[in-house]
């Protein structure tokens, strides 16, 4: 009830704001996508855009593994059609030196280990089973407190992916990038610093956050995230490099000292420009390392005993993919794989008798195995599920882009993924039999935005 208080709150006030504004032409520009840009005080913009589809889902995972997309528990046979975000932007110029964005959003529906046959409601659905709005970003920008760089404050965009990584890669509206389909937040709530260099040419740059690292919810203890990005546009903005970090305490106590801190590299090369939004061609290549000291609990085996301990977690992804003209404004392509281990320590000591992840590689709380092993080979004799944190995924999805007019798009595309447990014994699956499954799904998805230059 609290939520539909807030957004009914947001949205009397825009239609306020808009009536005084409609009342003032003479003063006031807005909805203007160009005028806002331009920086001219007092004007504003209202924007969003849209993106779902029609999908099939042809097979599903005997597993329920993957529980990080939005197809994981979906019985094999189902179609729907279905959203998957919507957006809802205000921005407006305050002044030449400031500007504030308002962004409402209503995004999956049916996150992990909660599919439509739940009864419980999910992700941004209500009690009564109807989606609802969250305030995404609600910040205000001090623009050039120094040459170069601005002042953010608020709910607000990370520096994890949003400003070159995502936009690069344009096709949001198909599948997060890699990082962000391991839930590192793509906002956050805190203080930051966005700039540039060099201001003349803006070819290199930074991004600096400090935030709470709940994203839109309240913090439940004093720890922050810690982000920064570094970047540079070389041989005329043909090409970009990107590098990415961030860190966070999650438990800090005396004998356990729990945090993660992800490093994560980035290139890709667009022609004619990585500045056009759908260039003729681009390719790029995103990789990271997740880091989690303290997360895996661990009944070790040894023949005195099985004592208590706690291992770290290495998660590691990596995504090549390509897009590119057909018909240049009207029909292009996409091409993606993605490469994915959980955690590089597990299978590697089989005396780890059991794994739990105390928090996950990839921002979700998602719990391990428990194995038990014989007292006198140490060898595993029998494992129960808690969930999984084992299975190594391989990500693909290909596509076509038919743009019937700027801004619009009808995309047929594949979506599938792999999984293939690093366990020797897996739950669930009969000793000597292949654990190798996959989810996969046909779709047709829709996109369209309204009120700005596309964007992601």
């Amino acid at each position: 009830m609290r939520r539909i208080g807030s957004i009914k709150f947001l949205l009397t006030t825009i239609v306020v704001l808009l009536i005084s504004l409609g009342s003032a032409t003479a003063q006031y520009v807005w909805n203007s996508d160009s005028a806002f840009r331009a920086g001219a005080p007092g004007s504003g913009r209202i924007w969003g855009y849209v993106f779902g589809d029609f999908y099939y889902k042809g097979h599903s995972d005997s597993l329920n593994r993957g529980g990080n997309n939005q197809y994981t528990g979906i019985p094999q046979g189902r179609n729907a059609f279905q959203f998957r975000r919507l957006y809802l932007g205000y921005d407006y110029n305050l002044s030449q030196k400031f500007s504030a964005e308002l962004l409402l959003a209503a995004e999956d529906n049916f996150p992990a280990f909660n599919p439509p046959s739940s009864s419980a409601a999910s992700g941004d659905q209500l009690l009564n089973n109807k989606e609802s709005f969250f305030i995404k970003y609600a910040d205000v920008k001090w623009k050039n407190i120094w040459k170069g760089t601005d002042l953010i404050v608020g709910e607000q965009p990370t520096p994890a992916f949003p400003f070159i990584t995502e936009r690069i890669w344009a096709y949001r509206s198909s599948e997060r990038t890699i990082s962000d389909i391991r839930r590192t937040p793509s906002y956050d709530m805190g203080a930051g610093l966005r700039g540039t260099f060099d201001p003349s040419t803006k070819n290199f740059g930074y991004d600096l956050l400090v935030g709470n690292g709940t994203s839109d919810k309240p913090p439940t203890n004093s720890f922050k995230w810690f982000y920064g990005d570094v970047y540079a546009y070389l041989l005329k903005k043909q090409l970009v490099l990107d590098l990415y970090a961030d860190y966070q305490r999650l438990n800090w106590q005396p004998g356990w000292h729990h945090d993660r801190q992800m490093v994560k590299g980035y290139i890709a090369y667009s022609f004619p420009t990585t500045e056009k939004y759908y260039p003729g061609l681009t390719i790029g290549v995103e990789g990271f390392v997740n880091n989690l000291r303290g997360d895996t609990k661990g009944y070790m085996y040894k023949s005195s005993g099985l004592p208590n301990d706690t291992l770290a977690t290495v998660a590691e992804g990596i995504s090549f993919y390509i897009h590119g003209d057909i018909i240049k404004e009207k029909l292009r392509f996409f091409a993606r794989i993605d490469m994915y281990n959980p955690n590089k320590n597990i299978g590697k000591n089989l005396q780890d008798s059991a794994f739990a992840g105390l928090s996950s590689p990839s921002g979700y709380n998602t719990p391990g195995y428990k194995m038990t092993y014989s007292a006198s080979t140490g060898t595993p004799t029998a494992a129960t599920s808690t969930g999984d944190i084992s299975s190594k995924e391989t990500f693909m999805n290909i596509g076509l882009d038919f743009t019937p007019i700027k801004g619009v798009h009808f995309m047929p595309n594949i979506w599938y993924n792999h999984y293939n447990s690093q366990l020797p014994n897996p739950p669930g699956v009969a000793p000597g039999t292949s654990n190798a499954n996959y989810d996969l799904v046909y779709r047709i998805t829709f996109y369209f935005v309204f009120g700005k230059r596309e964007l992601l």
